[in-house]
C-alpha cells in the first residue's frame, strides 16, 4: 500500500504542471538563494490543497457553480502574470536589482491557484486504500520531495542562465511550459 502510494504521488503529482515548471523555472532564473522563499511558498500552499481535498473542503467549495468559474479565471490570471515574470527574468549575469524573485506569498498563491494539483492530489488521495492521517503524512513529505527535485533541476540549468540569449530563450520556454501545462489540466 505504501509503496503503491509513493509511487502514485511521483507519477500523478511529480509529473510536470504550473507547480514543477514554475519552481524549476524560479530556481534556474534567479538562483536558489533568491528562489528559496517562492519554493518554500509552492510546499506550504501544496500541502493546504493536500488539506483541503482530504477535508472534503475542495468538494463544498466546488459544489458552488458560480464560484467555479471566478476560481479558475483567477488562476489563469495569476499563472499567466507568473509566466510573464519567468519570461521576462533578466539574465543571472546581470542581476537585475528592480527585478524581485517571486515570493513565499507568490509560491503559496501558484500552489492554490493551480488546478492540476487538485486534480493530481485528490486522484491520488482517493487510489490510495491508506487511512486518512499516514496518508496525508505521506503525501506531505513526497510534496516536499517532488519540489525539491524540480527546484534542483532548476540549479542545473541555471548555468544556461548566465548567457543572455540563452537564458531568454529557456525563460521563455519555461513559461509557455507553464502556461501550456496550466491549459492542459483545466481541460
Amino acid at each position: 500500500m505504501l509503496l503503491s502510494l509513493i509511487v502514485a504521488s511521483l507519477l500523478v503529482m511529480g509529473s510536470p504542471g504550473p507547480s514543477t515548471i514554475s519552481v524549476t523555472a524560479v530556481g534556474a532564473a534567479f538562483g536558489l538563494g533568491r528562489s528559496i522563499a517562492y519554493m518554500s511558498g509552492l510546499v506550504a500552499g501544496t500541502i493546504a490543497v493536500l488539506l483541503a481535498v482530504a477535508t472534503g473542503v475542495v468538494s463544498v467549495l466546488l459544489a458552488l457553480p458560480q464560484l467555479a468559474p471566478v476560481l479558475l479565471a483567477a488562476s489563469a490570471a495569476y499563472i499567466l502574470y507568473l509566466a510573464f515574470r519567468i519570461a521576462t527574468a533578466p539574465p543571472l549575469s546581470k542581476p537585475d536589482g528592480m527585478v524581485a524573485a517571486p515570493s513565499f506569498a507568490g509560491g503559496v498563491l501558484l500552489a492554490v491557484a493551480n488546478p492540476k494539483a487538485y486534480v493530481a492530489i485528490a486522484a491520488v488521495f482517493a487510489g490510495s486504500p491508506l487511512g486518512g492521517v499516514p496518508k496525508i503524512a505521506v503525501l506531505g513529505v513526497m510534496i516536499v520531495l517532488i519540489h525539491l527535485v524540480w527546484w534542483l533541476a532548476g540549479a542545473v540549468f541555471s548555468r544556461i542562465f548566465h548567457d543572455p540569449v540563452w537564458s531568454r530563450r529557456v525563460n521563455t520556454a519555461f513559461a509557455a511550459a507553464l502556461v501550456a501545462t496550466t491549459a492542459y489540466a483545466v481541460m
